[in-house]
């Protein structure tokens, strides 16, 4: 990744890469609240323009997690713009107008799950939960399979409500959801992103545990095949939610997996739980 720095030349601040390739000029006078006072900054602009950079240079941490194999892929840092020492680099151009040149700077994002606590927390199984499907319906198992993929290794800390709406996100064709058969009103019909619910009707098996307060679920308007009467969770983009509180004092690891009609929720947590 090409390194951005800072040019200050005279009245124009240019925006650089490592290669001397501008990506961005700020003019002094853009900046100067002329109507008021010379001296004084146009906060609203600088605030704008830091948007911008912010834009370009940051990077979203990645949670460290669990591979197949039960391995641990360390976390990777992501990165922002710090906001403090731009400002301060800013003033120092605007009320001098020296000519300076500095690194833009950053400064690291950290994830909220590091390899610690995951090796931490991945040693004791403390509920599962296994349900069964048709594989030969391959639309509503490509949407088991991606809900399943979203929830897996999704850490959820003491006093943290989980929501898999919230999690799971809007089930769209964009994000590779397909159409398959739900039930609506207790009637069958098809819609994207049938056969989620089978999913989150597992996990709320799996974490229906006695330190954990389920918080949010409904079931369907009539029986489904894959869990006992009244164990099922419907869930809804614009509808009903599937959600549950971690009142341990230790953190919850959420491991899902769905493979030749077998769709498995595993929860974990440390010894000390």
């Amino acid at each position: 990744m090409k390194t951005v720095i800072l040019s200050f030349i005279y009245a124009s601040m240019v925006l650089v890469n490592s290669d001397g390739d501008a990506v961005d000029e700020l003019d002094r006078d853009d900046y100067k609240l002329s109507y008021l006072d010379e001296l004084f900054i146009n906060e609203a602009k600088l605030k704008l323009e830091m948007n911008i950079l912010e834009e370009k240079v940051h990077k979203n941490p990645v949670n460290a997690k669990l591979d197949d194999n039960g391995e641990i892929i360390p976390e990777k840092p992501g990165k922002r713009l710090n906001r403090y020492k731009f400002r301060r680099y800013f003033m120092n151009y605007f009320y001098t107008g020296q000519r300076m040149k500095k690194e833009l700077p950053v400064e690291k994002v950290f994830p909220r799950v590091d390899s610690e606590l995951l090796a931490e927390i991945k040693e004791q199984k403390i509920g599962d939960y296994v349900t069964f499907f048709k594989p030969s319906n391959k639309e509503r198992s490509h949407n088991i399979d991606l809900a399943a993929e979203a929830i897996d290794n999704h850490v959820v800390f003491p006093g943290e409500t989980f929501s898999f709406n919230k999690v799971v996100g809007k089930r769209t064709k964009e994000k590779g959801y397909k159409r398959a058969p739900v039930i609506v009103r207790g009637e069958l019909s098809e819609d994207i992103g049938g056969g989620i619910c089978q999913v989150s009707s597992t996990l709320f098996n799996a974490v229906d545990l006695k330190g954990i307060e389920i918080t949010e679920r409904y079931s369907h308007s009539r029986r489904v095949p894959y869990v006992p009467s009244g164990r099922d969770a419907t869930v809804s983009w614009y509808g009903p939610d599937f959600e549950f509180k971690n009142t341990y004092n230790q953190a919850l690891l959420i491991r899902a997996s769905s493979k030749n009609g077998r769709m498995q929720v595993s929860i974990y947590s440390s010894d000390a739980l």
